[in-house]
């Protein structure tokens, strides 16, 4: 079970980097772990494309804290929303809701 969360990655942000003047920075490096993540899985580099991964999650983390919201459970809203819409598909593993 994680013992990460929204609260605690905030906090640890804000004392490493300091408190973003503008949490569109955040998203701008969530691109560059992004960029990361796709190089890391195009050479086959499954353990540098988790840590890539979790680089990510991390900063979406830090975003949700910011704002005074738990990730985790605005993923269980979505899913929520999700698993309730119809779907279809594109053949590449993607698609979109109708």
């Amino acid at each position: 079970m994680a013992t990460e969360t929204s609260k605690t990655i905030r906090e640890w942000g804000d004392a490493i980097f300091g408190q973003p003047s503008d949490l569109t920075v955040l998203v701008q490096r969530a691109r560059v772990e992004m960029d990361e993540l796709e190089q890391a899985l195009r050479e086959g580099d499954t353990a540098e494309a988790g840590r890539e991964a979790a680089d990510v999650v991390i900063l979406l983390h830090r975003v949700a804290g910011i704002l005074g919201q738990e990730l985790s459970e605005q993923v269980d809203a979505k899913m929520a929303i999700n698993r309730a819409r119809k779907w279809t598909t594109t053949g590449d593993g993607t698609g979109s809701h109708i």
